[in-house]
């Protein structure tokens, strides 16, 4: 065959995580099939199970595998002859006496006319043969392709799993935020009150009262933002859901604002995982293989085609009879066989340009796998430092949220005693709102940076395994519209490496 052959590229890889000293970060091999229940949260579990049956973009990426598996079947059918045709025709003609036949001027008048019938039938094929590799590379990046398209549908679904899981844990945090920021409210309504009743019997000025209301009004505008970010949350994971935005009251069951814990330690294996386990790495390397195959091909046009062509048939004509003789006489058989050869000779500057042109889409694709190699151990090490980092802000927060609590209640009681002013208490208000708001979002955003260490590992799309592309409702409807015969059928159980596909024939005989 014509054209390269598949190489990978060589790609820069740490041996370990920078992260890896740390006693919370672990090495072993871990599968992250369904990483999401290190969370232990039940509501969690079931929208990311509802979301793996509903979701409208997963169905996209299922319905493009099936697309991509007739595909190869399309190109694998270049194999064999590629023009395959069974011909019949039958034709019957009546000649007036008027008619003169040929080489004569004058039609006979005694003839009254003439009725001619005329009857083929015969097949007839072509085939070029495959002598250069333009046919088998096309079937090379056909299955690639397809490899592909398997590794995109992986790639949503890690998408899709941390997706849900980002926006139930924000929906979580922000109604925690609520709950915090009413709290607040009904604290410095009671703040507002004393100053009231200190102003009414003369002991403060009208200067506390104002401070007060100004302070209350303040941690009320923060509660319309919050009850936006919600909203915006929840409606977003409905679409994840495959449903029209509601307020998921029976999905997450009027639970307490509980914000999804995670564990205090990570499994995070090593960094060359990532070229096994991330589908977006798999699938950057299969286009490039594809691509690669692509070369081959236009690189075949630059050389003659070899073609067999042959033809057989019956041909039978009666002039006289108005009815069909000797359709299948074998003496009025006919038929021709022999070689044919095309050769583009006058068109190598648009051949060899298009040769070039797919050789720099081969080199851009393999750029862009390095590229995503390197993406991945970034996106990696970036979340795991949050994860980590947010942690050791957490322990802080903590401390400060029980020291603003202590510094509120002493102040409170000083004020009703008379001894400190009123600023005191609104300073330390603000300071424990400010204080405990900051704790729930960190815990939020541990939670979150837990979610996207698993993602950047290329966890979730394990639990599509023997599952179908498409879900049961949408293939019944492709079958009654079309014969799919066995493209249909569940995915593989474990999907090769690009690595492991280039190690064997990647022509395969397609699933009629």
């Amino acid at each position: 065959m014509v054209g390269p052959d598949y190489k990978r590229p060589s790609v820069e890889v740490n041996q370990n995580w920078l992260d890896t000293k740390d006693s919370r970060v672990q090495s072993q091999y871990q599968d992250y099939r369904t990483w999401w229940k290190a969370f232990n949260d039940s509501t969690l579990d079931r929208l990311i199970e509802t979301a793996y049956r509903e979701n409208l973009n997963l169905r996209v990426a299922g319905v493009r595998v099936l697309a991509a598996r007739a595909q190869l079947g399309i190109v694998t059918g270049q194999l064999y002859p590629q023009t395959q045709q069974a011909t019949g025709s039958y034709t019957k003609e009546r000649i007036s006496a008027g008619t003169p036949f040929v080489g004569s001027a004058n039609a006979p008048g005694s003839f009254g006319g003439l009725s001619l019938a005329q009857s083929q039938i015969g097949l007839t094929a072509s085939w070029e043969i495959d002598f250069w590799g333009k046919f088998r590379r096309a079937i090379e990046s056909a299955d690639a392709g397809l490899m592909a398209s398997i590794a995109n549908y992986d790639s949503t679904l890690v998408s899709l799993t941390a997706n849900v899981a980002n926006f139930y844990i924000t929906i979580r945090t922000v109604e925690r935020r609520l709950n915090i920021a009413r709290r607040n409210v009904e604290t410095q309504r009671e703040s507002l009150e004393i100053a009231k009743a200190r102003f009414e019997g003369g002991t403060t000025s009208q200067r506390d009262v104002d401070q007060a209301k100004t302070i209350l009004t303040g941690t009320e505008a923060t509660i319309p933002p919050l009850k936006i970010q919600l909203r915006q949350a929840t409606d977003a994971l409905c679409v994840l859901l495959g449903m029209p935005p509601n307020l998921l009251t029976n999905q997450l069951q009027g639970k307490p604002a509980e914000i999804p814990a995670p564990p205090a330690r990570v499994v995070v294996g090593i960094p060359v995982d990532l070229m096994r386990r991330r589908p977006d790495i798999r699938a950057a390397e299969y286009n490039a293989m594809a691509q690669c195959a692509q070369i081959g091909v236009a690189k075949a046009e630059l050389y003659p085609a070899l073609s067999l062509l042959g033809t057989f048939g019956f041909l039978a004509s009666d002039v006289g009879k108005s009815h069909l003789a000797g359709m299948f006489n074998w003496r009025d058989r006919s038929g021709s066989m022999g070689p044919s050869l095309t050769w583009n000779i006058f068109n190598y500057g648009q051949i060899t340009n298009n040769v070039r042109f797919q050789d720099a889409q081969f080199q851009e694709l393999l750029v862009t796998y390095q590229n995503t190699v390197l993406s991945a151990q970034q996106d990696v090490e970036d979340n795991l430092a949050g994860f980590l980092r947010t942690q050791e802000q957490l322990v802080a927060l903590k401390e400060s949220v029980a020291a603003a609590q202590s510094s509120l209640d002493l102040a409170v009681i000083q004020y009703r005693e008379g001894i400190t002013d009123f600023t005191t208490v609104l300073t330390a208000e603000q300071a424990l709102l400010s204080a405990e708001d900051s704790l729930a979002s960190a815990m939020g955003n541990i939670s979150r940076y837990l979610v996207g260490v698993y993602r950047s590992l290329g966890g979730g799309w394990q639990i599509r395994e023997g599952q179908d592309f498409v879900p049961v409702e949408t293939r019944k409807d492709m079958e009654q519209r079309t014969n799919w015969g066995k493209l249909l059928t569940p995915a593989s159980q474990s999907p090769p490496t690009p690595e492991e596909e280039r190690q064997k024939s990647l022509i395969r005989t397609p699933d009629w």
